[in-house]
């Protein structure tokens, strides 16, 4: 059986590696709940990135989970852009939510027109942040998506079926919204560190 030798002796002969305190990487924003910014390795939304939100249906409250997001940046007069959204979206709620809709721009197109508006928006540096509904977009489209964010230094949200978590991604967040078992938010993939596995219930972040 080995010797037992103090802790301290080891630290002060320097036979002992201590790791230094990891700093939480910087380039967040908080997207406004508390329980998925904890859940976050950055604490909050990567900057100038694009973000992927795959949900089996609407209605699950995507657009109450950016709520928070829209509100802070309409606040302080940036502008936000719907590319192609798939329903005109409701004022009074979003008004209620502290959205100022001064700052809202509605973008109607589709197929590929949409997927080159949002790609426009994100690459002029005119919004801080834009969300779309990209439909049947392949890895080279999210690349773009993805590039044109960093290039304009903005937010890009884009909806997109829970079907696609299966392949693979450029976006830096990838967050899959889930009715069953019990409606949920999990965190799939998250620039800068793991995620926190276990799933974030409705009443967290709703």
């Amino acid at each position: 059986m080995g010797a037992v030798v103090a802790l301290d002796s080891l630290l002060d002969q320097r036979r002992l590696w201590k790791g230094q305190p990891q700093a939480r990487p910087s380039g967040s924003q908080s997207t406004g709940h508390a329980a998925l910014d904890a859940a976050l390795p950055i604490g909050g939304w990567p900057e100038s990135a694009l973000i992927e939100i795959l949900l089996p249906a609407e209605g699950l409250g995507e657009l109450q989970l950016l709520w928070p997001t829209l509100a802070r940046l309409t606040g302080k007069g940036e502008r936000i852009a719907l590319v192609a959204p798939p329903h005109l979206p409701y004022p009074q709620a979003w008004q209620a939510a502290g959205v100022d809709l001064r700052w809202l721009s509605i973008i109607e197109a589709s197929g590929k027109d949409a997927l080159w508006a949002a790609e426009q928006c994100l690459r002029s540096g005119c919004c801080a942040a834009v969300l779309c509904w990209p439909q049947q977009a392949d890895d080279r489209a999210l690349r773009r998506l993805q590039v044109a964010a960093e290039t304009g230094q903005t937010l890009a949200f884009a909806y997109r079926p829970l079907k696609e978590a299966m392949n693979p991604s450029p976006a830096a967040l990838r967050i899959a919204l889930e009715a069953q078992p019990a409606p949920q938010l999990r965190v799939l993939k998250c620039r800068g560190g793991l995620a926190q596995p276990a799933p974030i219930p409705f009443a967290a972040w709703h």
